[in-house]
């Protein structure tokens, strides 16, 4: 009994260190592609740089940047560890601009 009730108690930590880690990877790649956005159309290389600053400050790696017609998109990566199965990343897509 005692060896069901640790295994569903590690089932719960790791469906909720995956569920943390998911609302990290979102949130990080809201706020990049807003801090993109910003300057969009005036410098879009600025705008990746601005994004994956962001990103950083987040926890989180820049995977992917693109600007278009002043529309950031980008990707970014979180690291988690989850107990038993190690080390794992999740991804997480998010666009900003005025459209």
């Amino acid at each position: 009994m005692m060896v069901l009730v640790g295994l569903v108690a590690g089932v719960m930590v790791a469906a909720g260190v995956v569920r943390v880690a998911r609302h990290r990877a979102g949130a990080a790649a809201d706020l990049s592609a807003l801090a993109g956005a910003v300057h969009a159309l005036a410098d879009p290389a600025l705008a990746c740089r601005r994004a994956r600053a962001l990103a950083v400050a987040n926890h989180a790696t820049l995977s992917g940047c693109v600007v278009r017609t002043g529309v950031v998109q980008v990707r970014v990566r979180v690291k988690l560890s989850i107990p038993v199965l190690g080390q794992r990343s999740l991804t997480a897509e998010a666009r900003a601009g005025p459209r």
